[in-house]
């Protein structure tokens, strides 16, 4: 097997940090290889907003917490009763992607871009895990101000995090993939 796919393979989503920070230059590696994801019609209409503060990324986490226990979401509520929960798992590093409103595909391509920011991280034995969950903090009235702290700029809005940062345990192991999800037709 060739190292693209050991990468691509051998990636889990990690959840305990270890507190040292990541170094520069793998961050700026991570970080071109996000803006080297594919996008739609080459529209790169995505913004990339690095925290590195540990104090802003437990405020962050703090209000995410906050609005998610003022949603409807259960699943999420049960997340956050636990004490120990953080919305970035204890990441030295985060990365919030956002995307150009009303522009096509953004979503996708953003995503694509958090992929390639977790096979990047991965190749550099550095651990990653998407937070779809940021998204709560932006779900409140605060909204615009929060944005404009995070340099997210006017006309974006926040599509999904990448947290990085050296895992503080062994790598798990692979979850069962269902291969029944694919349907040939030849």
């Amino acid at each position: 097997m060739n190292k693209v796919l050991q990468t691509i393979m051998g990636r889990r989503s990690i959840r305990k940090y270890k507190e040292d920070q990541i170094s520069d230059s793998d961050l700026k590696t991570i970080l071109e290889a996000a803006i080297n994801a594919p996008s739609a019609r080459n529209q790169q209409k995505w913004h990339f907003t690095v925290i590195q503060n540990r104090e802003k990324l437990n405020s962050l986490s703090v209000k995410t917490k906050e609005n998610i226990k003022n949603s409807d979401n259960e699943f999420l509520k049960s997340r956050v009763n636990d004490p120990a929960f953080s919305i970035f798992h204890g990441a030295p590093t985060v990365v919030m992607i956002s995307g150009e409103d009303n522009t096509g595909f953004v979503e996708v391509d953003c995503g694509l871009a958090a992929e390639n920011i977790c096979l990047a991280a991965s190749s550099l034995n550095i651990g990653s895990c998407v937070v779809a969950s940021s998204e709560m903090l932006f779900e409140c009235d605060e909204k615009e101000k929060i944005k404009q702290e995070l340099g997210i700029p006017a006309g974006y809005s926040h599509i999904v995090s990448v947290t990085l940062g050296y895992q503080n345990y062994e790598t798990p192991a692979a979850k069962p993939r269902s291969w029944d999800v694919i349907n040939y037709i030849k």
